[in-house]
């Protein structure tokens, strides 16, 4: 267990050293941009605003090894609740940044905990789309404090018109593809993985 934690605060600083060149790359696919019942398409896959959060991720090609880590952790049920969520939802580019054996370690069963706080910690209850968010971060100062289903914080701010993500041990990652509407919620793309203080 102590590796693991090991492994995740080493990945916490690869991916801040990172991040601010990984926002110059993360520009959305053409793919990407068209729409499909209303939303944008997201890994090559329509999504559609009658399913709910797990099954269009499910569909995105961008997605699979959160998917896997939702099934791991126990929490598609979930996920497949009423809800509403906005889900800031990592790509598999965002978990490749992480050191190697990262998430092959948070994988295994005896870290399903701990697994299922990381993920939480890019779900917060209620739904809220890209201009509520930065309303709110206008009406903030600058900043919107968000508190997270695994109870920490998370905080948004605006780099032009796009909304940065700020997570407590100081990383930062971008919404690459905003308002992808579901039944129980929203999604946002996010180009990185998300670390709660542990």
């Amino acid at each position: 267990m102590k590796s693991f934690f090991g492994l995740i605060v080493l990945a916490v600083f690869v991916m801040f050293g990172a991040s601010a060149v990984a926002a110059q790359d993360t520009m959305m696919k053409k793919d990407d941009m068209k729409k499909s019942d209303g939303n944008p398409m997201v890994g090559g896959a329509a999504m559609y605003k009658n399913k709910n959060i797990v099954e269009n991720a499910m569909n995105s090609a961008d997605h699979t090894t959160l998917v896997a880590a939702v099934k791991q952790a126990d929490l598609v049920a979930t996920l497949q609740g009423k809800g509403p969520f906005t889900v800031f939802a990592p790509v598999n580019a965002a978990f490749e940044k992480l050191p190697a054996g990262v998430v092959e370690m948070a994988m295994k069963s005896e870290n399903k905990a701990m697994l299922a706080k990381v993920l939480t910690y890019h779900v917060v209850a209620g739904k809220m789309s890209g201009k509520d968010i930065m309303k709110k971060i206008k009406k903030g100062e600058g900043k919107l404090e968000l508190t997270t289903v695994a109870g920490a914080k998370l905080w948004v701010s605006m780099q032009g018109n796009s909304l940065v993500i700020t997570d407590e041990l100081g990383s930062k990652g971008m919404v690459t593809i905003a308002d992808v509407k579901q039944s129980n919620g929203v999604i946002h793309v996010v180009d990185t993985v998300f670390m709660p203080k542990m």
